[in-house]
């Protein structure tokens, strides 16, 4: 994580219209809030969107920014997650429209591609077994874990952050997913 004075240097430094400023907080900062607008959509393109549209903002608001009111890196997120939720509700506010077969006169009403009760309740049984099963996983394989499944990093990106050799990086993920998977299998 980058460090939260260096965020509000740079804050203050992109709310004068520092450009070179506003580069280096968006290399510090996109990885993890890109995992987040990812947990948010489950799509990456629209993710991409989201930081996109999330960084014009800030570059816009830099300057509304308070360290009285939070952390730089809770307010980067706040505008994140709003915009993502912003995209959700314009989604499903969206009226569904009947498909015309103009040669046959025929109306095909699109599939409802919702999750039924059933379909919820076995993700939710999915998510606390993994979330059990990555319990029993320690060390650098659940650090390589959570930053590349939960923040979307590369592997390249996990080496940088823990500063660990990027075949280590490899290893420890692999090795991480094969525990997980051997837990999921007998937990099932």
């Amino acid at each position: 994580m980058v460090d939260p004075i260096e965020l509000q240097r740079l804050l203050s430094r992109v709310a004068l219209g520092d450009r070179k400023a506003f580069r280096a907080l968006y290399d510090a900062t996109s990885p993890s809030l890109f995992g987040v607008a990812v947990r948010i959509l489950n799509r990456r393109d629209r993710a991409e969107d989201v930081i996109q549209d999330a960084f014009v903002n800030v570059w816009q608001r830099a300057a509304s920014y308070s360290v009285a009111m939070s952390r730089p890196m809770t307010w980067l997120t706040a505008i994140v997650r709003n915009r993502a939720l912003d995209v959700l509700r314009s989604e499903s506010a969206r009226p569904t429209e009947a498909l015309h077969d103009e040669e046959n006169g025929d109306v095909h009403e699109p599939a409802d591609e919702r999750p039924d009760p059933l379909g919820l309740l076995e993700r939710a049984v999915d998510e606390v077994r993994i979330r059990d099963c990555l319990g029993d996983i320690q060390g650098p394989q659940r650090q390589c874990l959570a930053l590349a499944y939960y923040h979307g990093l590369s592997h390249s990106e996990v080496a940088a952050q823990l500063a660990a050799p990027i075949g280590s990086v490899k290893v420890w993920i692999r090795r991480g997913l094969d525990r997980l998977k051997r837990c999921l299998d007998r937990s099932q």
